[in-house]
């Protein structure tokens, strides 16, 4: 039976990337996004279901999550990919703008991880993947974009947390952190930028897959930096 990967933000550029590494290897996806537009390539394959679910209601989470769980089983891995980015340094970050990429950056990945670590934790395997950010790993690097960076940097310690917490189990919390994602909207957002040394939507999906798959079972407390030579 094909291990069951769920991957939230999947129509966007990382996403569809992530979707079509997973199917290509024989996994079970469960792509959640509001739309589908760049997911024709998955249409009627056996292992694949999108479904549309505001990530950032917990309520709908929960019920989508046992939704899920008594149709499959075992979900062995979910993909956080949902996020949002944000110019602004101290000076022009309010709250309102602080909450927006709290909303948008931890609470779409608390709101789906919350449910499925104990899930995991009773099966006694899982993959909780998260999203984070070279920013909020080098703060001179964050200044312009601090509530960005902020909410990113949460996720690294709720990775911790959650680690702390399954120690001895088989269940393993990662947080991926790019530099540059060579991205259409990256690529028009950064003019005379060389986007041959940022990193590709399908490079960080092969190191997904990794995480995902038995030749990563031995690490723990993993966060992996895939900068390519940016």
């Amino acid at each position: 039976m094909p291990s069951t990967i769920l991957i939230t933000g999947a129509n966007g550029n990382l996403g569809a990337a992530t979707v079509k590494k997973f199917l290509d290897e024989g996994y079970r996806v469960i792509a959640v996004d509001h739309s589908g537009t760049n997911l024709g390539f998955a249409s009627g394959h056996e292992n694949f279901m999108l479904r549309s679910v505001d990530v950032g209601d917990e309520q709908a989470v929960g019920t989508f999550m046992e939704e899920i769980i008594e149709l499959y089983d075992s979900i062995d891995a979910a993909l956080m990919l949902v996020g949002g980015f944000a110019m602004g340094d101290i000076a022009t970050t309010d709250g309102s703008a602080m909450r927006k990429m709290y909303a948008l950056n931890f609470e779409t990945a608390y709101f789906i991880a919350r449910p499925l670590f104990q899930h995991m934790l009773d099966k006694g395997y899982g993959r909780l993947v998260f999203m984070g950010s070279r920013p909020a790993l080098r703060p001179e690097q964050g200044t312009g974009i601090l509530a960005y960076s902020l909410t990113k940097s949460l996720l690294f310690y709720l990775a911790d947390l959650l680690n702390a917490t399954a120690k001895g189990k088989n269940v393993v919390a990662s947080v991926v952190a790019p530099s540059t994602i060579d991205t259409p909207i990256n690529r028009a957002s950064i003019p005379g930028a060389d986007p041959s040394t940022w990193v590709r939507a399908d490079q960080i999906a092969d190191l997904l897959e990794f995480i995902c798959n038995k030749k990563s079972d031995a690490l723990r407390e993993p966060v992996y930096k895939i900068y390519n030579n940016s």
